[in-house]
């Protein structure tokens, strides 16, 4: 067991003390907690929030992108050793080629502000070869500029990346999408007359220099000229492209969450007017959550063989999605967010069929401080993972993977918690008028590539950390022989 551990805090001009008593609670220098999960590398970010990482092979080379948050409290613009200057939280660029040891080439700065209110959040990357107009020397970066604007960036070098054009203004961003093949982009948006911070404009950007604009689109009552309540907001969506000819949205966070399922080819050639009618027309399927869970990532398991089911007349084969909600509240002040699998090879009628959530009991996560309960999963569909390893962002539960085979079982087989350090920042509860702070890692997001390496970056300046599986887990996953 680990020494009992006290840490003292004091807070306002009266010097109110709130002291800190846990035990077993972690602290600097205790090694991560893992369970077929090792550490291979590790980088700090420059002490920066992280939210979405992507990582893409680009000529020979495995090149990392990582979105920022805007400034915290302790950092709010920290010095980017690259350029010895003071720099607004945007994105960072590293060669992760040698995953043992990540090297910083750049860093994009975002928007002025903190938190929600500026950086540049997330991150798309196509190649100038996917692109059907783009520039095949070329690669290009997406990302949204704080809540203003979404760029494109050529990071053909990423060392040196140019800004190649900007969409807006905009009064809002997040998730986008974008597609590599046909280059058409689901952009996370908002923008004057819509009635929501948040909803969908669709982009050509097959020529990133000259994108065209195809639409906007959301749910009815999001649109300029309603009337009555505005249903919730968009976190994002998941396109399959003309192949799988469905978009799959997720809105809300931890509360109202709904998954709607779109035909695509109809979305992008149906009338772009947005009339209740319109907006309806794309829709095939909605999967809604209740009241006190969110979607925040709604990431599709298709044309899945269900082992149980192999020698009944139908049925054996079957499509799900896993729904993620995302804790937002400090030491379970909220419902538990967590992953949620439902069935949809009937898209019009969805029903869930299954959840996982880490056992608060195995780590005292609620009393740990910071977020517990999910964040995202993994978006990537490489081979090696996909219908097989789901790995969830859980907070200060780190990283779990989660065997999804039997989507009506899902089953963890591994996890990794990072070791909290020097720079990971307290998070806050209010406790009898003033703050209590604990320190925890808060694990954001996760990213894969096709080599098998794990990306997962955290939300209080701890830094990336690169993982591969060992044990049971790697069994699992499909490594080629």
């Amino acid at each position: 067991m680990k020494p009992l551990q006290i840490r003292c805090v004091a807070f306002g001009a009266l010097a109110l003390i709130v002291c800190l008593t846990a035990i077993g609670a972690p602290k600097i220098g205790d090694a991560p907690e893992a369970k077929d999960i090792a550490l291979v590398g590790y980088h700090d970010l420059q002490a920066r929030s992280a939210y979405q990482p992507i990582v893409r092979e680009q000529n020979g080379r495995w090149i990392l992108y990582v979105g920022h948050h805007g400034g915290t409290e302790g950092a709010p613009k920290p010095v980017n050793p690259l350029t010895g200057a003071a720099e607004f939280n945007g994105t960072s660029i590293l060669d992760v080629t040698d995953p043992r040891a990540p090297r910083m080439l750049a860093h994009i700065p975002g928007e002025e502000g903190t938190g929600e209110s500026g950086g540049a959040q997330m991150v798309r990357v196509c190649s100038g070869k996917e692109l059907p107009r783009g520039d095949p020397a070329k690669f290009y970066l997406l990302r949204p500029f704080g809540n203003a604007w979404q760029e494109i960036w050529d990071v053909g070098d990423p060392s040196r990346p140019r800004l190649v054009t900007r969409l807006g203004p905009l009064k809002g961003t997040h998730k986008n999408w974008w597609e590599c093949d046909t280059g058409i982009a689901y952009l996370v948006s908002g923008v004057d007359g819509w009635r929501t911070r948040r909803m969908t404009q669709v982009y050509d950007l097959s020529d990133p220099a000259q994108p065209r604009f195809i639409r906007n689109f959301g749910l009815p009552g999001q649109q300029p000229g309603a009337t009555g309540e505005v249903p919730v907001e968009l976190h994002g969506p998941i396109s399959t492209g003309p192949a799988g000819n469905r978009i799959y949205f997720g809105y809300g966070t931890n509360k109202a969450g709904m998954v709607q399922i779109v035909d695509r080819k109809k979305l992008l050639e149906g009338p772009a007017e947005p009339t209740p009618a319109n907006l309806l027309y794309p829709e095939v399927g909605r999967l809604v959550l209740p009241p006190n869970a969110g979607a925040h990532t709604a990431f599709p398991l298709l044309k899945m063989d269900v082992a149980e089911f192999a020698r009944d007349s139908e049925g054996g084969t079957r499509d799900f999605i896993a729904v993620v909600d995302e804790s937002l509240v400090n030491e379970c002040r909220e419902a538990r967010q967590m992953l949620w699998i439902a069935d949809i090879t009937a898209e019009s009628r969805p029903f869930g069929v299954a959840s996982f959530t880490v056992p608060e009991a195995s780590g005292d996560f609620c009393s740990r401080g910071g977020r517990f309960g999910t964040h995202s999963s993994s978006e990537n569909f490489t081979p090696i993972y996909y219908k097989r390893i789901l790995f969830l962002a859980h907070f200060n539960a780190g990283v779990r993977a989660v065997d999804v085979r039997d989507p009506y079982h899902p089953r963890e087989v591994a996890y990794f918690i990072p070791s909290i350090t020097a720079k990971t920042e307290p998070r806050c509860v209010k406790v009898g008028g003033a703050d209590r702070c604990k320190v925890a890692i808060q694990t954001n997001n996760v990213e894969v590539d096709d080599r098998g390496y794990i990306y997962v970056v955290d939300r209080a300046n701890t830094g990336l950390h690169v993982l591969e599986l060992t044990g049971e887990a790697r069994r699992i996953a499909n490594f080629p022989r």
